[in-house]
């Protein structure tokens, strides 16, 4: 928890988008081609279960309405999987 994009999201349980994951302060690396990431926690009440994380090679690839479509596909997926 708490380290690079993804532990940043489930510690602050809120989405990361990071236009330059080489300008995010300890990012770990998992795709030597990635240059942007988006990371959404996957929440089970209060409590995050796991996080989608998706990676480019674009630098700043992910936009607001990236987001928002990506944070509510994951809003249905909570309501189906935890209802």
């Amino acid at each position: 928890m708490g380290k690079g994009v993804c532990g940043t999201a489930a510690e602050l349980n809120m989405t990361q988008r990071v236009a330059d994951v080489h300008a995010f302060d300890g990012h770990i690396a998992c795709d030597s081609a990635s240059n942007s990431e988006i990371v959404i926690p996957v929440r089970q009440g209060e409590e995050v279960v796991a996080v989608l994380d998706i990676d480019s090679p674009l630098l700043n690839r992910f936009d607001e309405d990236d987001q928002i479509g990506l944070e509510m596909m994951i809003k249905s997926f909570e309501s189906g999987l935890f209802a």
